[in-house]
């Protein structure tokens, strides 16, 4: 969404991160113990993007999963 502020100058990323394609799986990262109240897509997306291409992130309650383009990123 061009007129969403919280995206501007950001690229952005697909909400799907559940691929079932062995190779993906293993590019997949699960962070846990998230107070999704308060952090945020662009949130955890700013923080694990200097590890590498970030292709995807889903955030649900209390966890969230960062997709990255490469098994060596994540």
């Amino acid at each position: 969404k061009p007129s969403d502020p919280t995206m501007t100058g950001k690229t952005q990323t697909s909400n799907v991160t559940n691929k079932n394609d062995p190779k993906s799986i293993n590019s997949r990262v699960f962070i846990g113990n998230l107070n999704t109240a308060i952090v945020k897509k662009g949130d955890i997306e700013a923080i694990f993007a200097k590890y590498g291409k970030i292709v995807g992130c889903s955030v649900h309650k209390g966890y969230a999963f960062v997709q990255y383009m490469s098994e060596r990123h994540a």
